[in-house]
């Protein structure tokens, strides 16, 4: 007579036993809200293709800031959406741009509340592309002037800098971004600042409600030829060592729920920490299927972020955190 396979169900049984021995825990620390800030008055207009999701004025900020902070919240990822576009995304780097004013106005209400502040040019741009766009005489096409697109990066991350951001996020994908931004940051004496990398961004379907929020879909062709192929992985650890030597602080999987393996591949090989961005389609889908009543929302939300957190993530970027703080205080 053989000994017995033991499989540990006694460790299954009561929900007390299951927390006791329970090996990835989701808090409400590990989460991290997207706001997209507008400018004028009187503004909070719902993404058609976000539910819950809102496009708000300055002076209509503050309920959601009261909201955040109250659930435990301790930052915010922002985003502008300007007024004006040009073809270089000039009003960017504005000092009174809508990210820098909406920087300066979550700081004088909420000091302690992280901003981190995305770095793009892509909602700014006329085109709708991440950085300057010239066109090649001899290929006969548009193409996205790299270095040039950088100077403008480094230039937008020292005016978010100066208006109170406590990280720059640049999400642009340009060749030696972090380099770039880096050395502008230290030269204007903002040392202290991290950069929270989009260090692998694939060039995903999973983006397209958030084109609708931050009114940045590109104009002509797409962004291919400087967003990752979907199907690389050894590429990713690439981008990740390369913006590791150029000086990241974090290194940003986006999207995550289709990428729990590169999450995982980049939490074996860095010791940075690790974010995972829960991008817009990831978000609406469930919010359309839970609206039709197939799914359990909640049930399904926590699964989600918790194989996030279990595949490596130390943070997690998610239009569900209100909901999620929500959740998790109603089970303490």
């Amino acid at each position: 007579m053989g000994f017995p396979v033991i499989r540990n169900r006694r460790l299954r049984g009561s929900a007390a036993v299951r927390n006791l021995v329970r090996e990835t825990q989701l808090t409400v620390h590990d989460l991290i809200y997207p706001l997209f800030a507008v400018p004028g008055t009187g503004i909070k207009h719902e993404i058609p293709s976000m539910p819950g999701v809102f496009h708000l004025s300055l002076d209509l900020l503050d309920a959601e800031l009261d909201e955040i902070v109250k659930l435990g919240i301790q930052g915010v990822l922002l985003f502008g959406v300007p007024e004006h576009k040009d073809e270089t995304g000039t009003s960017a780097c504005h000092d009174h741009g809508i990210v820098q004013e909406a920087t300066r106005h979550i700081k004088k209400r909420y000091p302690q509340l992280l901003v981190i502040a995305d770095t793009c040019l892509c909602q700014f741009t006329s085109h709708g592309h991440c950085g300057v766009v010239k066109f090649n005489d001899a290929l006969q096409q548009a193409e996205v002037a790299n270095d040039e697109s950088l100077e403008l990066l480094a230039e937008t991350a020292v005016s978010q800098a100066r208006a109170g951001a406590d990280i720059i996020a640049p999400s642009n994908m340009m060749d030696g971004f972090v380099h770039a931004i880096r050395t502008a940051l230290d030269e204007a004496g903002y040392t202290h600042v991290p950069i929270m990398s989009y260090s692998v961004k694939y060039a995903s379907a999973f983006y397209g409600p958030f084109r609708d929020a931050a009114h940045s879909a590109p104009q002509f062709g797409d962004r291919r030829t400087y967003q990752m192929d979907p199907a690389n992985a050894r590429e990713a650890l690439r981008e990740a060592e390369a913006d590791v030597i150029e000086g990241a602080d974090f290194l940003m999987v986006k999207p995550a729920l289709a990428y729990m393996d590169i999450i995982r591949t980049l939490k074996e090989h860095f010791d940075l920490p690790v974010v995972a961005y829960n991008v817009s389609a990831e978000y609406s889908m469930v919010k359309a299927a839970a609206a039709n009543g197939w799914i359990n929302e909640k049930s399904i939300v926590l699964e989600m972020l918790t194989g996030m957190k279990r595949a490596g993530a130390d943070i997690i970027l998610t239009y569900f955190a209100k909901d999620v703080a929500r959740w998790l205080r109603d089970t303490e």
